[in-house]
């Protein structure tokens, strides 16, 4: 049985799935992104990392300097700048790919001997989590992508740098799951601009009870919809200089 099947019974789910993609068809159609995508994508990730260290506590200012000082801001720029990497990664060996985001977000953070390697007591849930991201569940993207970005912030299993990780994840198996293929929405914008309420679901969805996974799911699915609209932003701004 799908482990997750239970997940789209839940109240509001199936509605919030279905606005979440209809949300991001119109992205990936837009004129600009027919063939220009990869500039596209490549300042959704700019904005992504501000938008998920600022989460963090990090300053929210631009990102284009060439030196960036603030650590956690640091850290999620790489993130940001290798993320189109480890898709092939993320769906053929999970826990290789964390290993790689948590060393790319807290070189500046953690001592070099903890970077990449889970904390002690993570690696069965960890395991878990990489079977769902290699095919133990067939439930919609949007659900799938909610439940790596929770389990990453519940189980924190680094110990520094967890939420840009997770964060990062959720972005990686959005594009691996078909959801955004092209990595053109920010849904770290929703989040940022909803702190309080993602940080409120993030502790419900660590609970386990239906109450608090649907709070989650609905926020994730929400946060999308407000990245699609970011990154529908970004279109119109480079099909009209002007703006």
């Amino acid at each position: 049985m799908d482990p997750l099947a239970p997940l789209l019974d839940l109240p509001g789910v199936a509605d919030a799935v279905a606005t979440t993609r209809d949300a991001l068809v119109p992205v990936h159609n837009h004129k600009v992104n027919r063939r220009g995508f990869p500039a596209t994508a490549a300042e959704a990730a700019l904005r992504a990392a501000r938008a998920s260290a600022a989460l963090e506590g990090a300053p929210l200012v631009p990102v284009r300097e060439e030196h960036v000082t603030h650590p956690v801001l640091a850290g999620a720029v790489r993130v940001a700048d290798e993320g189109g990497k480890l898709v092939g990664v993320w769906k053929a060996a999970p826990l290789q790919a964390l290993a790689r985001l948590h060393v790319l977000a807290a070189t500046d953070l953690a001592p070099s001997d903890t970077l990449g390697r889970p904390r002690e007591g993570t690696s069965a849930r960890l395991g878990m989590l990489a079977d769902l991201v290699t095919g133990s569940t067939s439930v919609p993207a949007p659900v799938l992508v909610a439940v790596v970005h929770g389990e990453l912030l519940a189980l924190r299993p680094f110990g520094t740098a967890d939420a840009v990780v997770a964060r990062a994840a959720a972005r990686l198996t959005a594009v691996s799951t078909g959801l955004d293929p092209k990595a053109l929405a920010v849904p770290e914008v929703g989040h940022l601009r909803r702190a309080a309420e993602y940080r409120a679901a993030a502790v419900a969805f660590a609970t386990g009870s239906p109450d608090g996974l649907r709070e989650w799911i609905v926020h994730v699915c929400a946060a999308w919809q407000v990245g699609a609209r970011e990154g529908m932003s970004i279109a119109e701004a480079r099909s009209d200089p002007t703006r």
